[in-house]
C-alpha cells in the first residue's frame, strides 16, 4: 500500500469517516452487497465510478429498489428520481477527490448529489478509486477542474470544456461546476462511509 493512501486511510479515520480498503473492485461490490440490506432503496448519485461497476443493475437484479437518474429518459422523471434517491435507506455515490488530510472535494452541477451525501439519506457510501487521491484541496479542485471536460464531452454539453478539453470558467447555461463542497468531517447526522479501491476508477 502506498504512503499516500495509508496517510488518507489514517486522515479518514481521524475525520470519524469509516473507511473500508479493497485491492480489487470484486471484493468491495461483494463487501457492499453485504452492507446493503436487500430490503434497502437504494438511491444513486452520478458516478461513472458506480455505473461502471453495474452495482445500479446488481442490485436491481437482486430486488432492491433503485432510484438512479441515469437510468431514466424524460427530464421529469430524471427529476423525480434524484429527489426520491436523497431521501433513499442507502446513498451510493463517488467523489470527485479525496485528500490525505482525509477530505472529501466535489463540484458538481445541480448540486443533488453533493447535497445527498451531506444529508438525507440514512446511510450514505461513497465508492473511490486511489487514483483519485491528492495532497490538499487545492489539488484535489485542480483534478476536479483538469477532468470535469470528460463528463461534458460524455453527456454531449454545449460547453467551452467539452470542445477544447480543459476548464474555461465559462458562464455556460450547461456548466456543470456550479457547487462546490468540502466534507472536512463527518456530518453530524449522516452515517458516511468510504470504500476505497486501489484501482483507477472514474474521472
Amino acid at each position: 500500500m502506498e504512503d499516500k493512501v495509508k496517510n488518507t486511510i489514517a486522515a479518514l479515520e481521524k475525520n470519524k469517516i469509516p473507511v473500508k480498503y479493497f485491492e480489487n473492485e470484486e471484493k468491495a461490490v461483494d463487501f457492499l452487497l453485504q452492507e446493503i440490506g436487500s430490503d434497502n432503496s437504494v438511491g444513486i448519485g452520478g458516478s461513472i465510478t458506480i455505473f461502471n461497476l453495474n452495482l445500479h443493475q446488481i442490485l436491481k437484479d437482486r430486488g432492491n429498489k433503485v432510484y438512479f437518474h441515469w437510468l431514466e429518459t424524460k427530464p421529469e422523471d430524471a427529476d423525480s428520481a434524484r429527489l426520491i434517491a436523497s431521501r433513499a435507506d442507502v446513498y451510493l455515490t463517488s467523489t470527485n477527490a479525496l485528500t490525505e488530510k482525509g477530505q472529501l472535494v466535489n463540484i458538481d452541477g445541480i448540486g443533488n448529489r453533493v447535497t445527498s451525501m451531506i444529508y438525507g439519506p440514512k446511510k450514505v457510501i461513497v465508492v473511490c478509486g486511489t487514483n483519485k487521491i491528492v495532497k490538499n484541496v487545492d489539488e484535489a479542485i485542480s483534478r476536479i477542474k483538469d477532468n470535469a471536460y470528460k463528463n461534458s464531452q460524455r453527456l454531449k454539453l454545449n460547453t467551452p470544456c467539452a470542445i477544447t478539453g480543459k476548464c474555461n470558467d465559462c458562464d455556460s447555461s450547461q456548466r456543470m461546476c456550479s457547487v462546490t463542497t468540502i466534507i472536512d468531517k463527518k456530518p453530524t447526522k449522516t452515517d458516511l462511509n468510504i470504500i476505497l479501491i486501489d484501482k483507477e476508477l472514474g474521472y
